[in-house]
């Protein structure tokens, strides 16, 4: 079932039980924002990058998630809010790169940064800057701060990797998640070279939930790819090619490992 349906249905169910539609309190309103917060990052991820299919986005996802973090901020104007908000406008901005005309993905380095959104990154940037300052900001927020460095930087040589290594720290401490622990070994590796994140992935590959994460895989491949170790890179986009769900990043992963093969 789709998420439209899905709201359908619970239109319906509401409709039927005769709930009345009634606005909280501001005292009531205090503990609800972490899991609207969560359910909007949610929204926003799926069109960001759809978990399987044909397409690597599904801008009318991204577009509501967008749209109801604005509603959000009106009502709620904390720091994680906004951080959140600006995640979506610093990562939206960059849609019209991330695939070429044929549907492909396209790699953040190899991205033509003159057709980025540069309004809705500037917005973005100032509100990650003024939700980091804030008091009481966590991982939105250093999220956001981690994407406003890419944004800030106009080509991928430019990218201050220091920078991006020292948030992913303080991320890692507010979200101690595998996910983020992979993303800062691959910061540390473009800040120290590919033996560094290697050192730091390789025993995530047998680690679960990691070890059945296609990107565990592919960034390890990439890494290999960089250090020369030809044979490793092979068999590891190998795996994440099994692993992967989405059409265009299965057709990435193979292109990888027919230039290896060339």
């Amino acid at each position: 079932m789709t998420l439209a349906q899905r709201i359908v249905c619970a239109r319906a169910k509401i409709c039927d039980a005769r709930i009345p539609y009634e606005v909280p309190e501001l005292d009531q309103l205090a503990p609800r924002p972490d899991s609207v917060l969560r359910v909007i990052y949610l929204v926003f991820t799926e069109g960001y990058s759809a978990s399987g299919g044909e397409h690597v986005q599904r801008l009318d996802l991204a577009a509501e998630a967008i749209r109801l973090g604005w509603l959000l901020l009106r009502l709620c104007p904390e720091a994680e809010t906004r951080g959140l908000l600006a995640l979506r406008l610093l990562r939206h901005g960059r849609r019209s790169t991330r695939t070429d005309a044929a549907g492909d993905l396209v790699p953040l380095e190899d991205q033509d940064r003159s057709l980025w959104d540069a309004h809705e990154l500037a917005i973005g940037r100032a509100m990650a800057r003024d939700a980091l300052r804030a008091r009481g900001h966590g991982s939105y927020a250093l999220q956001a701060a981690i994407v406003a460095v890419h944004a800030e930087a106009g080509t991928a040589a430019q990218t201050d990797w220091a920078r991006i290594a020292g948030l992913y720290d303080r991320l890692l401490h507010h979200e101690p998640s595998c996910v983020v622990a992979l993303n800062r070994a691959v910061a540390i590796a473009m800040r120290d070279g590919p033996q560094a994140g290697l050192a730091r992935i390789e025993p995530m590959l047998n680690e679960p939930p990691l070890a059945t994460y296609h990107l565990t895989h592919a960034a390890h491949a990439d890494l290999c790819r960089r250090a020369d170790r030809l044979a490793d890179a092979r068999l590891s986009y190998g795996r994440a090619l099994d692993l992967a769900r989405q059409e265009p990043e299965r057709r990435f992963l193979r292109r990888r490992l027919a230039e290896l093969d060339a």
